[in-house]
């Protein structure tokens, strides 16, 4: 479709609704759209047909509760005070209570708020979802569930893990692909006269790798672990088609922004299969800093205000969701520091430059920073199977001319490597202050 001329420019009559939809572990191509040829994903590829598919998408961390949080504050992880991933235990601490959420931000401008899906950020009064800023909650607090059980089975002793806002329920038997969907449906039907914001965490293609009879089959002669994921990247995609669906069916649309990624890499851990997923040329997985753990797929679509059917090659990365979603809801950002940027400019423009210079990451002994077409990486771990691999303590990557991150440039290139690591140093000492 052609492009709309001069795109969010003019402020809506009413602030848009927005849904933000985050998947678990879904690999950095994995969808049709971009580049999965094997997989089945008519209504994510349409999404991306109304809006602006990127293509050099990257998170915050390769990992759940530190991209969670970048994601929802518009903070470095370490910034927002979840460095590592939040206790799945029942009444575990979390994110910071002094950390300000989309949902709060939101708030301020009258919108309803709800959170449907994965939290994985806290089980304190002040850390779960109604405590930030989530006016409506329906889902699991720990990392992942059995999707038929509801039941947390990876850290002794398993318990039950259901929950509408703070009040435990139980629905046996019936997938919670179903149950977030039924609700999200629900919340839009009844505020569709009201601003609201939708935080859809979805828990697939997150292990355990559970899908429906009729996604299965579409992949029945695919080997594993590709049959099984691939089964719930289906299902994944039908669930957003029926929820955009329902934005269509209440004439929604137009006045709707949705905005689809992943938190990470896809899995190769043992609970996975040891795969799965497909990063394609990109090295590395979930829990990795080379590309394959922090580059993901990342959709936006508002039809009449961001361009239909192209592309953006701009850096950019989640934690610029906060800052340009308060931008186009017209709500005035706190006075606080922020990692993200504003991207309107590059939602309108393919030519519009990146906000981001440099962009750093740390999760543990872990370290990168980017800056233009270098990256440089200390500790860094290609992925966990069958063990957790270490390569060269320091690694200079060029994606210009190696996005395979195969090339150690470190040694014909020290003085960058030099000037890399003072940038990270010095960041790190400023976020000490």
């Amino acid at each position: 479709m052609a492009a709309i001329t001069n795109p969010l420019q003019a402020k809506p009559d009413r602030p848009p609704n927005v849904i933000l939809i985050f998947t678990d572990d879904q690999g950095t191509l994995d969808l049709n759209c971009y580049g999965s040829k094997d997989l089945f994903t008519p209504n994510l590829d349409a999404l991306a047909e109304r809006g602006v598919r990127f293509t050099q998408f990257y998170v915050a961390s390769p990992v759940c509760s530190p991209s969670r949080a970048a994601l929802l504050t518009g903070r470095n992880p370490l910034r927002a005070g979840v460095k590592t991933n939040v206790s799945s235990r029942p009444g575990a601490p979390g994110m910071p209570a002094s950390e300000i959420t989309l949902a709060e931000l939101l708030k301020t401008k009258g919108y309803r708020t709800a959170l449907f899906g994965k939290w994985h950020l806290g089980d304190t009064p002040e850390s779960a979802p109604n405590g930030q800023g989530f006016d409506e909650f329906f889902g699991h607090k720990s990392g992942c569930i059995d999707n038929y059980s509801h039941y947390f089975y990876w850290q002794g002793p398993p318990f039950h893990d259901l929950w509408r806002n703070e009040i435990e329920v139980f629905e046996d038997g019936v997938h919670f692909t179903e149950l977030i969907v039924r609700e999200t449906n629900r919340f839009i039907a009844a505020n569709k006269e009201k601003p609201r914001f939708i935080y859809l965490a979805r828990t697939l293609p997150h292990y355990p790798t559970q899908a429906p009879e009729q996604f299965r089959k579409i992949y029945e002669k695919m080997p594993e672990p590709r049959r099984s994921y691939a089964a719930t990247i289906s299902y994944l995609d039908d669930a957003v088609g029926r929820v955009a669906s329902t934005v269509d069916r209440l004439g929604l649309r137009e006045n709707t922004m949705i905005i689809f990624l992943s938190d990470h890499g896809h899995s190769t851990e043992e609970r996975t299969g040891f795969g799965g997923g497909n990063a394609g040329e990109f090295r590395g997985a979930k829990f990795s800093l080379f590309e394959g753990g922090i580059r993901v797929p990342c959709i936006a679509s508002w039809p009449g205000k961001i361009p239909e059917g192209q592309t953006r090659g701009q850096f950019a990365a989640s934690v610029d969701w906060f800052p340009t979603i308060g931008e186009l809801c017209g709500v005035t950002l706190p006075e606080r520091t922020f990692d993200g940027k504003n991207l309107a400019g590059v939602l309108r423009s393919a030519d519009a430059p990146s906000p981001h210079g440099v962009f750093h990451w740390q999760i543990g002994d872990q370290w990168a920073v980017r800056d233009g077409v270098w990256k440089l990486l200390n500790n860094a771990s290609d992925s966990f199977p069958p063990g957790k691999t270490r390569v060269d303590k320091v690694f200079l990557a060029n994606l210009a001319k190696d996005p395979t991150e195969s090339k150690n440039f470190a040694a014909e290139e020290s003085a960058i490597v030099h000037r890399l690591t003072a940038l990270h140093n010095q960041w790190l000492a400023e976020l000490a202050k």
